[in-house]
C-alpha cells in the first residue's frame, strides 16, 4: 500500500517515505471517523480521501482518483491462496453455501468480477450496503440472512480477531482466525468434512 501511495504520489509532490505513509495510514486509519458511525459509506470516497491526505499529505483530487481508482483493479489485489478456485467449486459441489463479509466500499462487487471469482460465492454482505461493519453482528446476520442459514451453522473465517473472531461469535457463528486457526483454503474445506 503504502508503495502504492508513494509511486502514484510522485507526479503530485508526495515526499514522504513508504514507512512514514505506512505510519500515518496505520495513525488515521485507527482513528475514530467522525463523518459517520460508518467508515464505508456508498463508494466510500470521503473516508478515504480523509486516508489519502492523511497519509501522503497530499490532497490533490487528481491523486486521490488515480489511486481511488487503480484499487477497483485487479491490479491491486490478488489471491492469497493458488487453490482457491479449485476450493470454492468443490465446496459449492458439495452443497456448501459461501459468502463473504466484508468491511468495504461498493468497489467490491466489481473488484470480485475484475478478479474473475465473484462467481464463487452465494452472498456478499459488503458494510457499505449493509450499514453495519465488523465487529457489529448484524453484518454477519445479514450475511447468514442472504445464505439462508442460521448463525449456529456457520462458520466465518478471517484473519482479525477483534473485527472478524469476535464479531461473528457475537452473531452466534463459529469463528476460524486466518493464519493461526487455518491456513489454506484447503484446510478450511477439511475442517468442514469436504475433501479436495
Amino acid at each position: 500500500m503504502a508503495q502504492i501511495y508513494r509511486s502514484i504520489g510522485e507526479k503530485y509532490g508526495v515526499k514522504y517515505s513508504e514507512d512514514e505513509i505506512l505510519h500515518r495510514y496505520r495513525r488515521a486509519y485507527d482513528q475514530p471517523w467522525g463523518r459517520s458511525r460508518l467508515r464505508y459509506v456508498n463508494d466510500g470516497r470521503p473516508f478515504w480521501q480523509y486516508i489519502v491526505s492523511h497519509s501522503t499529505g497530499c490532497s490533490d483530487a487528481q491523486y486521490f482518483e488515480e489511486l481511488y481508482n487503480y484499487y477497483t483493479t485487479d491490479k491491486a489485489w490478488h489471491l492469497c491462496d493458488p487453490d482457491a478456485e479449485k476450493v470454492f467449486k468443490a465446496l459449492r459441489k458439495a452443497g456448501v453455501k459461501l459468502g463473504v463479509v466484508s468491511n468495504f466500499d461498493t468497489r467490491l462487487r466489481p473488484l470480485l468480477q475484475a478478479l474473475n471469482c465473484d462467481n464463487w460465492f452465494d452472498a456478499l454482505a459488503v458494510s457499505a450496503e449493509v450499514e453495519a461493519e465488523k465487529p457489529n453482528p448484524t453484518i454477519f446476520l445479514k450475511a447468514c440472512d442472504l445464505l439462508g442459514v442460521e448463525p449456529e451453522d456457520a462458520v466465518h473465517v478471517g484473519d482479525d480477531r477483534r473485527n472478524d473472531i469476535w464479531g461473528a461469535r457475537d452473531a452466534g457463528c463459529d469463528a476460524w482466525l486466518w493464519g493461526s486457526d487455518v491456513h489454506s483454503f484447503k484446510e478450511v474445506a477439511q475442517r468442514i468434512g469436504v475433501w479436495v
